[in-house]
């Protein structure tokens, strides 16, 4: 819904020590349903029912000296107040995001794989169904109080970031990362980024890089997307490498089939997870269904470690 006039000038000026001509109040949601169902070598394991949902609050408008400042706040179950930001723009300084919660480094802004983040459905709940669990990747999130800057256009198709979590104790120091984007050519999308490490520990800094490149051409699209957490201890390295080919049936029906590889620490079997995903979008209701595999979740020979996992999700926004 949409709320105009609403008397933002005062949430304008207790950001920034100026009034704005006009604000907006807008309210977006979103809520899902889903089915899901995990099996193995030990047989057929119970099907899970679970909800989504959550709703967005965004408010914001244009002040006297030609800046555009915005505040988001989402509101989750569970959660009073999750993700919330304030968000400061024009066209002649970029934008400038200042994240209280839910921020993202320049690496983790664009370091989601390709497959879509196959090995997430195997790290954690795949434990409680078969006994045997993957190691999930690991990143440069900066947590909360974080800022996030996207300089103003320079370069037709060229979109340069940058990120900075200020430093949060005595013992380290302040992470910084950077990024850029281009999509000058048609159909082709290329990300790059990468982001300090700083635990205070040698054996737990270093860096966090990604890479994305995707090529568009007609109703087909191919994507290939490497993610490396790299610190000074080999054992807490984690590498993930992924290819997609997606092909839109029509405008809202699409088909995709994607494959990821997991390289965990020293670990000589790299756990191997591909999709099949199915996707029919009709306003504003999105049917999905995923048949998901996985092969050596846990790095071994393990026969428990070989996986299948479903998930049909109803989901809607408004």
């Amino acid at each position: 819904m949409n709320i105009k006039k609403v008397g933002l000038t005062a949430l304008a000026a207790s950001l920034v020590s100026f009034s704005a001509n006009a604000g907006e109040l807008t309210v977006t949601g979103a809520a899902s349903v889903s089915v899901a169902g995990y099996s193995a070598e030990m047989g057929n394991n119970p099907k899970s029912f679970t909800m989504g949902n959550q709703f967005t609050v965004s408010g914001g408008g244009e002040l006297d000296n030609g800046l555009t400042v915005a505040y988001s706040m989402q509101v989750d179950q569970g959660v009073p107040i999750d993700d919330h930001s304030v968000t400061i723009s024009s066209e002649g300084m970029g934008t400038l995001v200042f994240a209280g919660h839910g921020g993202s480094s320049a690496t983790t802004s664009i370091d989601a794989s390709v497959a879509g983040d196959i090995w997430d459905g195997f790290d954690g709940a795949a434990a409680v169904a078969v006994g045997v669990t993957g190691a999930a990747i690991k990143d440069s999130a900066p947590g909360d109080n974080s800022i996030f800057y996207t300089l103003p256009s320079i370069v037709d198709g060229l979109s340069v970031f940058a990120s900075m979590n200020p430093q949060e104790s005595a013992v380290n120091e302040t992470e910084t990362g950077f990024g850029a984007t281009y999509t000058g050519i048609e159909g082709l999308t290329v990300s790059y980024a990468t982001t300090d490490i700083e635990s205070g520990a040698t054996a737990s800094s270093g860096d966090h890089t990604a890479m994305k490149v995707s090529y568009a051409y007609g109703p087909v699209t191919v994507g290939y997307s490497k993610n490396d957490h790299d610190v000074g201890t080999v054992g807490s390295d984690t590498e993930l490498t992924a290819w997609n080919v997606a092909y839109t049936v029509s405008d809202e029906l699409s088909v995709s089939y994607g494959s990821e590889e997991l390289a965990v620490g020293s670990n000589t079997t790299d756990a191997e997870y591909s999709a099949l995903v199915v996707a029919y979008t009709s306003g504003g209701m999105t049917l999905t269904g995923k048949m998901e595999s996985a092969d050596n979740v846990d790095h071994s020979a393990n026969a428990q470690a070989d996986q299948e996992y479903y998930i049909l999700t109803a989901a809607f926004a408004f």
